[in-house]
């Protein structure tokens, strides 16, 4: 088994460098923090080779949280790319040696337009000597068993990146509804944008009976309504007082050979789950789900009526949406 002992062996060493990084975070990393929330403009990420990789992916995380970036490679910048710099940017440029040539050309024009400047080195090196700002990515040993590829430094790299971007994210606030506003195509979307408005069954397609209507017409409506097996009971005021289900009917057929004639008052439950129309639709899923109930009535806590109901929404319109 020894690719099972090798591979537990590189996961101990990564996370202890880790470890270790989390242990000597210093007041630079603050000031990195609120430079990065100063910014008026983009955070512009550099790097060559896999702390180029690296720069797309800290690049990436920060676009997806609220902090216009963008990735520049170091070579391209040497032949026109280096336009998309401005004034108002803010760059973080990795490298583990901190002697990167690749890197000069975009150094000296920061360095000349007084940019703010960050750098993620492991060493007293030229990049250090530049930055305005230094953190520290240095590992006590590559996880490499020939002690050459990057790995350790590869990963305490890539988690500085994550700390850096969720501690802006922490401090700017930014929450679930905006984090679902860069992410509107993918199950993140669906699950922090989709709200119960969007899924609901309302108007013609609401099944809802009045308290004095007998069960034959409850019955009728249960069996050809979009959501069937159940009917709520509104009051003359359209406000909901009950609601009928299949469950309901099979109890009192248990009672009465033919209950039909009976009044809905008489057979409906009380106190029926609902829902404000506003709602996310995640928020219904757990609500279904915490009462082992397959349907919830929808109110407008805005309408002059906050207890009407609007429309109803089913499990099955849930799992469509693909929330679960």
């Amino acid at each position: 088994m020894i690719e099972i002992e090798e591979a537990r062996r590189v996961l101990r060493v990564e996370a202890q460098s880790i470890l270790d990084t989390a242990e000597r975070l210093d007041q630079n990393f603050k000031i990195a923090v609120d430079k990065i929330i100063a910014c008026k403009g983009k955070l512009i990420i550099t790097g060559i080779g896999k702390s180029g990789l690296i720069g797309r992916k800290i690049s990436s995380t920060f676009s997806s949280t609220g902090t216009p970036s963008l990735f520049l490679h170091p070579a391209e910048s040497s032949h026109g790319d280096l336009g998309v710099i401005s004034n108002s940017d803010i760059v973080l440029a990795i490298s583990n040696s901190g002697e990167t040539e690749e890197l000069v050309p975009i150094l000296n024009f920061v360095v000349r337009r007084n940019i703010p400047l960050l750098v993620m080195t492991s060493k007293a090196s030229s990049l250090m000597g530049k930055a305005g700002i230094f953190i520290d990515i240095s590992v006590k040993e590559e996880a490499c068993s020939l002690g050459l590829a990057p790995t350790s430094s590869s990963a305490v790299t890539l988690a500085l990146g994550d700390a850096l971007a969720m501690a802006v994210l922490k401090v700017r606030g930014f929450g679930r509804d905006a984090f679902a506003e860069f992410h509107p195509a993918g199950s993140l979307g669906r699950r922090l944008f989709l709200r119960v408005r969007d899924l609901m069954h309302s108007g013609v397609a609401l099944p809802v009976v009045k308290k004095k209507d007998n069960m034959a017409k409850a019955l009728a409506l249960m069996t050809s309504a979009e959501v069937r097996g159940v009917a709520g009971v509104v009051d003359d005021t359209n406000q909901l007082c009950g609601c009928i289900t299949d469950g309901d009917l099979r109890r009192r057929l248990e009672k009465k050979k033919n209950p039909l004639d009976d009044l809905v008052e008489d057979i409906m439950s009380l106190n029926p789950k609902t829902i404000d129309v506003s709602e996310m639709a995640e928020k219904a899923l757990f609500v279904m789900e915490q009462f082992q109930i397959q349907n919830l009535f929808i109110t407008d806590k805005q309408s002059t009526t906050p207890q009407a109901v609007v429309g109803i929404i089913h499990l099955q319109d849930l799992l469509k949406a693909k929330l679960r």
